[in-house]
């Protein structure tokens, strides 16, 4: 399906009437954030507004008390009851009642609190992340509250080559990178596949 398909498809869903919520999914480094930017852009501001699950991250800190550290990016590393009651409340929004929700800075690697906007007549929330399809407590109300879900697919040896130069990117040495990847990363990707088949929809990258 070609960009400009998907972006249809995402257009009819802003315009289903009402608000609704679109989930993203897939492994990581398939590039849902990618895509999910892309449909934001492309649809307007005044239409469809971003909210990605790694705003519900655990901080680093406590991480390291959790002992966690080692495991960032894995399930426990996240607030999943936190990030289903935003959900639950973006999918019945208030008039005049402005949504303030996380976002994610790639450059610190860290949530931060209240920097998304999400104001009450915007049709379309999209959110994308790791774990929305993921078919084990306490993730499993995520599924319940989307009205539709993508699946990105991609290549492995493409996505973990991306994977590996995004860490490199963001100050991770080469080895350490690799390291991370195909220990923590993979182990992940592993754990999220099932989740293709309960998509909605597959969109496959290149």
């Amino acid at each position: 399906m070609t960009p400009q398909q998907l972006l249809e498809r995402a257009q009819r869903l802003a315009d289903a009437g009402g608000r609704r919520l679109l989930g993203i999914a897939g492994p990581p480094g398939a590039g849902k954030t990618t895509l999910a930017e892309y449909l934001v852009d492309a649809l307007g501001a005044d239409q469809a507004v971003l909210v990605p699950m790694d705003g519900f991250h655990l901080a680093d800190a406590e991480l390291r008390r959790l002992g966690l550290i080692g495991r960032k990016g894995a399930p426990e590393t996240f607030d999943p009851y936190g990030y289903a009651a935003l959900l639950r409340r973006l999918r019945t929004p208030r008039a005049e009642e402005v949504v303030y929700a996380p976002g994610f800075d790639r450059e610190l690697e860290q949530p931060v609190a209240g920097s998304i906007p999400v104001a009450p007549e915007i049709p379309l929330v999209i959110t994308e992340g790791n774990y929305l399809l993921l078919d084990e407590a306490p993730w499993l109300p995520v599924r319940e509250l989307l009205d539709e879900t993508w699946w990105v697919d991609l290549d492995t040896e493409e996505r973990v080559r991306r994977l590996i130069d995004r860490h490199e990117r963001f100050g991770k040495a080469r080895d350490e990178a690799e390291r991370f990847v195909l220990a923590s990363d993979e182990a992940n990707a592993r754990l999220v596949a099932p989740g293709r088949a309960a998509a909605d929809f597959v969109v496959r990258r290149r």
